[in-house]
């Protein structure tokens, strides 16, 4: 269940207010209080109410009293008749009953599981218990139990937590914030982030969403609603409870470093979302972001009227990662009469980005001064720092930004970052740059991180378009092979794969892996280490024991062992040492591999770990016997590609070490990108792989190797979600839809989903389609096939839409595509297809259509449709000889409807 029947509590025709109420007293009277205000706009009827309370409108006694059912039903009474409730509310009509609590509230689950299926039969929908209630300002619903009252605005704004909600309403009170709407969600017994992440990324009245959470009950769903939203709103999240999070597995070194909030800060960029963490943060960016939201912030500008206020941004600016503009020589030239002198370096901080202003300028100095640094090709945003002087009031400073702000909105162009810190201002001269919409704070570094939140935002939403670099065509993994290790390991009842089963699974990926042996004695340890003799000059003998993990804290490693005999004698040392000490631990034996004695190489990390929420995790960073010391980590969530596999390494420290230096060569960071897309793929291949780690792994300037490395293993359990048989938390690339379809006269053409880096096959492809079939497509000519048009064709969620590319298999180029994206509900898709123009007449738009109808079919998917122009008559005929039926679109009568109610179609063929 994801929006179904959310306007229930959102856009209401009618209220019930049911009880008797389970909390008499303060509750009752505030909430009615609330409501009697809005029985103007929504039909407000009391039902059971028993208290005297004042209120001018209709009275009943019972619910079976009332003449129609409610849209909203706001229950009061007891809990355990709420099931009995819901069944008759809903059969009636009633699409939503909200559950308030003037506090934390908590039901038995036996209960709430009741309730749930009870309105699981008329898709009813629930809030609560616990719950403080909602607001909708724009229609003057108020049924919060707030301290405040919301103010109108288009902020949307949810918390599990009353207490975060009032305090971000007073907040928002002291701040002229207004909100589109504002909801308590309790216990989250049914609606939850993810439904209304989902709700207001669609609602109009919404120009940003903001909410609390402490936990995600369906982590699919709500990845799958969070980066829909980004792409086209502001999100704003803050997460608490970090305190309260449970460890890993501890059976690995990933299973230790993904803790849980390192996960959901990891999710959370992965998505775009904002992520800030206390409340004041919260504040800052809702600040900023409700005002402005700007494509690019990469280079910024600092103009003050004093260098030690620039210096004090610019410090701030340069720990939060700012970068800065290099203001162009027109730029300094117009400025130079109410500048300082830019010749001592020493005058200035930063001063390639930086204008400081004279004492003595005007307030249209001022203005003149930030409109010239906004217009520079340049800059990206302007920070604009002032304090009080002898020569100008802040009243005039104020006017002179809000006129700056005004002219520059005219200016043709990329829209620019502009935020204002005032120091030393009590509020009032504040409240007049916010209701100009100009973000506005009282230091200079609440101003920078207000400058850095609009700068995290447009890289986020950059980096969600981003086409990345295709895969090497030669990696085709052995998946039969690697998949056989495992399940042989699974039927012996083994959890641990041993060394040399680790090698073969990772070799079958082509990640790179020292060649290991493993030995259960002395003297088989010195017949296996032989061969390596012939080629390294030192082995390595190591402990293995699936109860003693941790080689490095047992002393059970041995290097730079120069013979057979030396190898012999550290194995039978090793199992002597570890029996003595640990009398209770399992002994596999040892491992024996060739020591890597290469001064340039790098020691690394790379694993997998397994996570209650988000499944299985990537952990990449410094490697060695101090991984969980040096706590160098960056996480990610599979599927990988190489953009995101390469920023994952840019996040670590030791990342710096890759370029190289004066003494030392750059190392081959291409080769690790790839050895992390490819264990991205293990973990979509083969989900029995539960946790892994690969430590060290040896970067090189040419390539990369890994020294050690081990593999836990486990039946994957079903996960919460539509897609519940997998184990990732974002659906991954659809392999298995690839296929082949058969055109007139024999023709075959090979079908595979849409991948992120298609964005120039499909650009090449609208390249030979003609303008007209174009026009007939798009509705509209289309001449531009810009990097941003190109991303939202090739850039898939693959848990709500698909597309299919039709490839040529001799030359690789494509010939037409077929796309269908799912509503929130997964009820209905939309369907859009396309072929290259001379192509048309040899069946492929026919095969291409019957393939998104199968797939429709196979993905739950009810009903699918489509609008068409009514002049292409040829792709009317098509969708009627295919059984859709043909109507006419209500918002334009030039343009015919296509449905077709796939549940109800025979079964047709499975993907091949």
């Amino acid at each position: 269940m994801t929006i179904r029947n959310l306007e229930g509590f959102f856009a209401p025709g009618s209220i019930a207010i049911l009880g008797p109420c389970r909390h008499p007293g303060v509750l009752t009277h505030k909430l009615i209080a609330c409501l009697r205000d809005i029985e103007a706009g929504h039909r407000v009827t009391l039902v059971g109410i028993e208290e005297d309370v004042p209120f001018s409108g209709t009275r009943i006694a019972r619910v079976e009293d009332l003449a129609a059912m409610p849209d909203l039903a706001i229950y009061l009474a007891r809990a355990e008749a709420l099931p009995e409730t819901i069944a008759k509310v809903g059969a009636g009509g009633t699409r939503a009953v909200l559950i308030p609590s003037p506090g934390y509230e908590s039901w038995p689950a036996a209960l709430l599981q009741e309730c749930r299926e009870a309105a699981r039969k008329t898709n009813l929908r629930l809030i609560g218990p616990g719950s403080l209630g909602l607001a909708v300002p724009s229609s003057g619903l108020n049924a919060l139990l707030s301290a405040d009252a919301p103010g109108k605005g288009d902020v949307a704004f949810f918390s599990r937590s009353g207490a975060v909600l009032n305090a971000t309403l007073s907040w928002a009170k002291t701040h002229n914030t207004g909100f589109s709407a504002v909801v308590s969600l309790g216990d989250r017994t049914d609606v939850d982030a993810g439904d209304l992440i989902d709700y207001f990324a669609q609602d109009y009245h919404t120009r940003s969403i903001v909410f609390h959470l402490e936990g995600i009950a369906y982590p699919r769903k709500f990845i799958s609603a969070a980066r829909a939203a980004a792409r086209t709103k502001p999100v704003i999240v803050i997460r608490s409870g970090k305190s309260r999070d449970t460890g890993g597995t501890g059976r690995t070194h990933a299973g230790r470093l993904a803790r849980t909030d390192l996960v959901y800060e990891t999710m959370f960029r992965r998505v775009g979302l904002l992520r800030v963490h206390d409340l004041g943060e919260m504040f800052e960016a809702l600040e900023t972001l409700s005002h402005i939201r700007v494509p690019r912030c990469d280079r910024i500008a600092v103009i003050a009227n004093g260098r030690s206020l620039a210096s004090l941004a610019i410090d701030k600016l340069v720990d939060l990662g700012g970068r800065f503009a290099e203001l162009g020589s027109q730029t300094r030239a117009e400025l130079a009469a109410v500048t300082r002198d830019f010749a001592d370096p020493d005058a200035v901080p930063a001063a390639g980005s930086s204008i400081i202003l004279r004492e003595n300028v005007t307030p249209e100095d001022i203005t003149r001064a930030i409109t010239t640094v906004l217009k520079d090709p340049q800059v990206d945003g302007a920070l604009v720092l002032q304090a009080p002087s002898a020569f100008q009031p802040l009243s005039a400073i104020a006017k002179a930004i809000t006129d700056a702000a005004a002219i520059d909105r005219r200016r043709s162009g990329r829209r620019k970052a502009l935020v204002a810190g005032l120091m030393g201002e009590d509020g009032t001269i504040r409240g007049e740059l916010s209701a100009a919409r100009i973000p506005n704070y009282a230091s200079p570094a609440e101003a920078a991180r207000s400058l850095m939140h609009l700068a995290h935002d447009a890289e986020a939403r950059e980096f969600l378009m981003a086409a990345p670099p295709s895969l090497p065509s030669t990696f085709t993994p052995d998946v039969a092979t690697a998949r056989g290790i495992v399940e042989a390991a699974l039927a012996e009842g083994r959890t641990w794969l041993s060394p040399p089963d680790v090698c073969r699974v990772l070799a079958a990926y082509d990640i790179p892996i020292m060649a290991t042996e493993m030995a259960t004695s002395a003297e088989e340890a010195a017949r296996l280490a032989s061969p390596f003799f012939r080629t390294a000059r030192h082995c390595v003998v190591k402990l293995i024991s699936p109860d003693l993990p941790f080689k490095s804290h047992i002393d059970g490693v041995r290097l730079g062992l120069e013979s057979p005999e030396a190898v012999a004698q550290a194995a039978d040392e090793l199992i002597t040492q570890t029996r003595r000490n640990y009398p209770q631990a399992r002994i596999a034996g040892v491992s024996i591999h060739p020591m890597l004695e290469d001064r340039h190489g790098l020691e690394l990390y790379m694993g997998l770990a397994e996570t209650p929420d988000f499944g299985p995790v990537l952990v990449f960073g410094h490697g060695g016997t101090s991984v969980e010391e040096s706590e160098d980590i960056a996480l990610e969530l599979p599927p990988l590609d190489l953009n995101l596999a390469d920023a994952q390494i840019g996040r670590t420290r030791i990342a710096r070490l890759l370029r190289g230096g004066p003494a030392r060569p750059p190392l081959d960071r291409a080769a690790l990108a790839e050895a992390l897309v490819r264990l991205s793929q293990i973990t979509i291949d083969i989900p029995e792989i539960q946790e892994l780690d690969i430590n060290p792994l040896v970067l090189l300037p040419t390539g990369l190797i890994g020294l050690d490395a081990r593999m836990t293993l486990c039946r994957p359990e079903t996960r919460p979600g539509r897609t519940g048989s997998s184990r990732l938390a974002i659906a991954p690339y659809p392999q298995e839809w690839e296929q082949q379809l058969a055109l007139k006269g024999g023709r075959e053409v090979f079908v595979r989903p849409v991948r992120p880096e298609d964005e120039e096959l499909f650009k090449a492809f609208f390249e030979a389609v003609t303008p007209e079939d174009l026009r007939l497509r798009f509705f509209a000519p289309v001449r531009d096939f810009s990097h941003r048009f190109l991303a939202r064709l090739t850039q898939l969620d693959y848990a709500r839409a698909i597309a299919f590319a039709a490839v040529d298999p001799d030359t690789g180029s494509l010939l037409g595509v077929v796309r269908l994206h799912a509503d929130p509900d997964h009820q209905t898709g939309e369907y859009a297809v396309m072929v290259r123009s001379d192509l048309k007449g040899q069946g492929l738009g026919w095969a291409l259509m019957k393939l998104i109808i199968r797939y429709a079919r196979a993905d739950g998917i009810e009903t699918i449709k489509g609008e068409v122009l009514k002049e292409n008559t040829s792709m009317i005929s098509m969708c009627q000889a295919l059984g859709f039926t043909i109507g006419t679109s209500p918002d334009d009568p030039g343009i015919a409807l296509v449905t077709m109610p796939v549940a109800e179609m025979p079964d047709e063929d499975q993907p091949r």
